[in-house]
């Protein structure tokens, strides 16, 4: 087959120079079947060759090259079914040994006299002599060639080895035509990068270290320009959704306001007047109420939806758990009953059957019921809304416009405010929630004591029994939190079961001590936890199965056991769970002896309770791939883009993005064709992590 002597990012990858049909299927396990495909194809890491070293200069642990005259003749023998061949080699410094395994035939090719650059992973045997393990071999001439030079170093798959892939790669860049730039040589200029062209050439074979970092940087624009035009149409859209049924303000949210025991805070003040405005004004909500733990999101969330009642529609309030969805349904049903509210509050979770769910859900088609809080039971296909208004959900349950239509029931758009109790960096509310506007609790609420902190040894446990037996004593109650169920999960670590009978031995008789775990059916969770919010229970030992929402203002205490084994922002969240009452509250984090010396995320909790500081340093500690410990379902997969390291590149990235989008998108927008092509090539093959 006659090879094409240029080729373009649609070509065929066996048009390639060199890749024939076994070559092809093998790339293909890879997903590359394009020539595009392969020039996205970045490497993994760089390989260095430096000028030849000395062996007296050479640090064990570490690549080197190294010139060397072979001593003598080479040596095999076998052992483990293996042929071990090595050879003595030297410079004017010293000797070391060269290893190789299943090559004799190098004794030939390798004579005594031989001098070669010897490149490989430079190593220290027991009996402290130095060695090479496999390294690589040029003559002089050949290292001269690419020595000073960076050689890219892939990922591999079977039957692949990497020169073969830099070998195509050469072959590409050699026959390439020029490739199209998404902006233009002012944008190109403005925020000081290199073209697309010359950036991909160069993330492939870089001349040096800054070359390799100035494509890396026009990479990573490219691929959070290419997000950020996506979040901003989004935005758009939402921004643009009519709200054809605007409410009006009634008095009944300002009578709870002026009712409450407690003032709000002026971050509540502001947030409950942007989403009043939103139910109220020209176009449909899309809101995030993002706050610390504690900062008081629930009453704002309760307004909302005594406000979509007084307007003679249906608000659903929906959360992660049963337990959390319990919580809401009592502290709300107090609340009207205390204030004579005027709504009739529902609750559906998986948990109610029978007789009790079809009432439920007559009441909920009849329009009776205009409050109703549950869990995904919610979004079930059987259950109709009379007159849906508004929905209120946590971040864990988020829509986009075609889940929104089914949560209605019908086409109509329905406002949504999501509940972020996870205190997120700036830069990754961009990502999270760039097609929300977000309305921001920054302050805590007066009456709120600052929870005291400390860090310890397992040395220390029993005087930590020893307080919370003293906090009992002065009627409080507290938790202690274990990263497993029971025995046998993983080693060396606490576990609920045998902790609780344990702990029932260590504290007096009148401290009555519960279990609680997310194995346990919802009716036995809900029983834990209405026993503990009743003062049942005194000492509650429990999975993070708490961290979600509980709240128990008479806990004081949070113990957490093997504190080390959670993330940073998860310890935070747990922490939370306390210091809801007018008392003093504490926090005593355990790590065991198995962690060394205070680990450095204990360190930091022992010293603030800023949600947002805390969310900056976990993030830089776990890194973006891991965001707070678990993964999140709206993350976007980049390629080379680092959400944190690349921070700065990711605002330039989205100030134009912005600017774009402000000009007019589509595929004939001056300029920007290009960009705009490979937006809908990317949707035609990726999920839109916003309607997830």
């Amino acid at each position: 087959m006659a090879v094409k002597t240029s080729l373009s990012s649609e070509s065929s990858i066996s048009d390639i120079k060199g890749v024939g049909a076994k070559t092809a299927a093998l790339y293909a396990k890879l997903g590359l079947i394009t020539v595009g495909d392969m020039i996205h194809y970045y490497p993994r890491s760089y390989d260095c060759f430096d000028a030849p070293k000395m062996l007296s200069e050479l640090e064990t642990g570490k690549t080197v090259s190294v010139k060397l005259l072979i001593v003598g003749g080479g040596t095999t023998f076998h052992t483990g079914g293996k042929a071990v061949t090595y050879f003595r080699a030297a410079d004017a410094s010293g000797q070391i040994r060269l290893t190789y395994f299943n090559q004799p035939y190098l004794r030939n090719k390798m004579p005594a006299g031989t001098t070669k650059i010897f490149r490989g992973f430079l190593k220290k045997s027991q009996n402290g002599n130095i060695y090479l393990e496999q390294p690589k071999s040029y003559t002089p001439e050949e290292y001269m060639k690419i020595q000073g030079t960076m050689q890219p170093v892939y990922p591999l798959a079977t039957g692949l080895k990497n020169a073969q892939i830099v070998r195509t790669m050469k072959n590409i860049f050699e026959s390439i035509s020029p490739l199209g730039d998404y902006l233009s040589e002012d944008e190109i200029r403005e925020y000081d990068l290199i073209s697309y062209d010359e950036a991909i050439r160069s993330v492939h074979f870089p001349a040096d270290d800054t070359d390799a970092a100035r494509a890396r940087k026009r990479i990573v624009f490219n691929e959070f320009l290419l997000f950020m035009i996506s979040v901003y149409g989004e935005r758009g859209k939402e921004a643009d959704a009519v709200n054809h049924r605007p409410m009006i303000e009634t008095a009944d949210p300002g009578r709870l306001i002026e009712a409450l025991p407690y003032e709000l805070t002026d971050s509540q003040k502001k947030a409950w007047k942007e989403i009043r405005e939103d139910l109220c004004g020209p176009h449909i909500m899309n809101r995030l109420l993002q706050g610390d733990v504690g900062s008081g999101k629930t009453i704002i969330a309760f307004l909302a939806l005594i406000l979509t009642a007084s307007n003679g529609r249906q608000g659903a309030m929906m959360a992660p758990t049963e337990v959390l969805a319990q919580q809401h349904m009592k502290d709300l049903t107090a609340m009207t009953k205390k204030y004579h509210l005027r709504i009739h509050p529902v609750l559906l979770t998986g948990s109610i059957k029978g007789r009790e769910r079809k009432i439920c859900y007559e009441e909920i088609a009849s329009g009776v019921a205009d409050v109703i809080i549950g869990t995904h039971a919610l979004i079930q296909e059987k259950l109709e809304y009379h007159d849906l208004g508004l929905v209120v959900t946590d971040e864990q349950h988020r829509f986009g416009v075609r889940q929104r239509e089914s949560f209605a029931g019908k086409g109509e758009e329905v406002p949504i405010l999501v509940m972020s109790a996870t205190p997120i960096p700036r830069t990754l509310a961009i990502i999270l929630y760039g097609d929300l506007k977000v309305s921001l609790l920054k302050d805590m609420p007066k009456e709120r004591l600052r929870i005291k902190n400390t860090v310890l040894d397992e040395g220390w446990r029993d005087k930590a029994y020893h307080f919370i037996i003293d906090q009992v004593k002065e009627g409080h109650q507290a938790y202690i939190i274990c990263p497993a169920v029971e025995e046998g999960e993983t080693d060396d670590i606490q576990n609920v079961a045998d902790y609780s009978e344990s702990l029932r031995k260590v504290m007096p008789g009148n401290v009555i001590v519960g279990s609680l775990t997310g194995r346990m059916k919802p009716v036995e969770k809900e029983k834990v936890m209405n026993d503990f919010a009743e003062h049942r229970i005194d000492v509650l030992v429990s999975t993070t199965v708490v961290e979600v929402g509980v709240n128990v203002a008479n806990a004081t205490v949070m113990m957490v056991e093997n504190a080390e084994r959670f993330g940073l922002a998860q310890l935070h969240q747990l922490r939370g769970r306390v210091g809801r009452g007018k008392d003093q509250s504490y926090c005593i984090f355990i790590y065991s002896s198995s962690a060394g010396k205070k680990p450095e995320k204990l360190d930091i909790l022992e010293h603030t309770t800023d949600g947002f500081e805390i969310a900056e340093k976990d993030l830089k500690m776990r890194g973006a791939g891991d965001l707070f410990g678990v993964r999140q379902s709206g993350l976007p997969e980049f390629v080379l883009a680092d959400i944190y390291g690349d921070s700065d590149v990711l605002k330039m990235a989205a100030e134009l993005a912005e600017k774009i989008s402000r000009e007019g998108s589509g595929t004939t927008a001056d300029g920007h064709r290009e960009l705009y092509a490979e937006l809908e090539a990317q949707k035609s093959k990726s999920v839109d992590f916003r309607t997830i």
